[in-house]
């Protein structure tokens, strides 16, 4: 069994955890169940995400299964706010020592940086906070891969991208044909914008 956690925040990012949760929900469905996917929070009461999304968390820091992947969403909870949380930046450091994977979607990249797991690594971002996270130091920003694999950390660019690396872990975790079919289930194509405003 895979059991995987996505650490959830005030102002994170939506579709950072939302696009990566439906990828490893459907890899779950399509191994009969076999994997678990939580979201964890500091706290048990509702998180409202940036855009105003309210979400309920499984557990709290203190009282989660453990962890193979932690997963680390962006937004300005991330950049701004928990990378001056310790029970956040503490828990992110310890949980990721025992996970066999962790996962940092667009500015969830400065968190990692704040709590440890980034420092020293390769690593990718939103293209507007590049520069930012550079100026952290220890820490080498790659601004061209959507997303960058270093050891056993998987960061990718903003929003979106978070989608093309959870499609690329499941793939590491269960075989690349499982990764395909993961993408086929969730119809997970990507097209121009427009595209069907074009004439055939």
């Amino acid at each position: 069994m895979t059991v995987y956690g996505l650490l959830v925040f005030d102002d994170a990012e939506e579709l950072d955890f939302v696009g990566p949760w439906e990828v490893f929900g459907a890899s779950a469905l399509l191994r009969d169940g076999a994997d678990r996917v939580v979201l964890v929070a500091e706290r048990s009461g509702p998180v409202r995400c940036a855009k105003g999304l309210r979400v309920l968390p499984d557990h709290t820091l203190d009282d989660h299964p453990p962890l193979d992947v932690l997963l680390v969403p962006g937004g300005r909870g991330a950049r701004e706010i928990e990378v001056h949380n310790p029970p956040v930046t503490d828990w992110i450091a310890k949980t990721a020592d025992r996970a066999d994977w962790v996962h940092g979607v667009c500015t969830g990249a400065f968190l990692l940086h704040a709590a440890g797991p980034a420092r020293g690594r390769r690593v990718a971002t939103h293209w507007q906070n590049e520069d930012a996270l550079e100026e952290r130091g220890d820490v080498t920003v790659v601004r061209d891969a959507r997303y960058v694999v270093d050891g056993n950390l998987l960061t990718s660019q903003g929003v979106s991208a978070g989608i093309d690396s959870a499609l690329w872990l499941v793939g590491r975790l269960h075989g690349r044909d499982h990764a395909r079919a993961v993408s086929r289930a969730i119809q997970y194509d990507p097209a121009p914008p427009y595209l069907a405003d074009e004439p055939l």
